[in-house]
């Protein structure tokens, strides 16, 4: 269970296990650039990199659940998305996704 609030209805945090995260660094692929390059000439939505920043989220996402898991914990609350450019001119995004890892148990 994820949540971005820090409680669960229903549920009662019995153990905090401490904080967890999920990490990955994306630059796009060689065709994301090119059709990304040309859309930012022309204008419009820019699906290209729609696509690989929503990889990348879901990627961090991931990694934050196994990071959950292997501190033994069953829930995850106060989940945030942070972003930043790693490398100049947009070649390069860390997308880090980060919580609270918890113990619950049902009310």
């Amino acid at each position: 269970m994820v949540t971005t609030t820090f409680d669960f209805d229903g549920y009662k945090i019995v153990e905090y296990k401490g904080l967890v995260r999920g990490i990955i660094v994306r630059a796009p692929t060689i065709a994301q650039g090119i059709v990304g390059g040309l859309k930012n000439i022309i204008g419009g939505r820019i699906g290209a990199y729609t696509e690989m920043c929503e990889q990348a989220r879901q990627q961090a996402y991931d990694s934050l659940l196994i990071h959950a898991q292997q501190m033994g914990a069953n829930a995850i609350v106060g989940v945030r998305y942070d972003a930043s450019e790693v490398v100049s001119k947009g070649s390069a995004t860390e997308v880090l996704c980060y919580g609270t890892a918890v113990v619950v148990t049902k009310i």
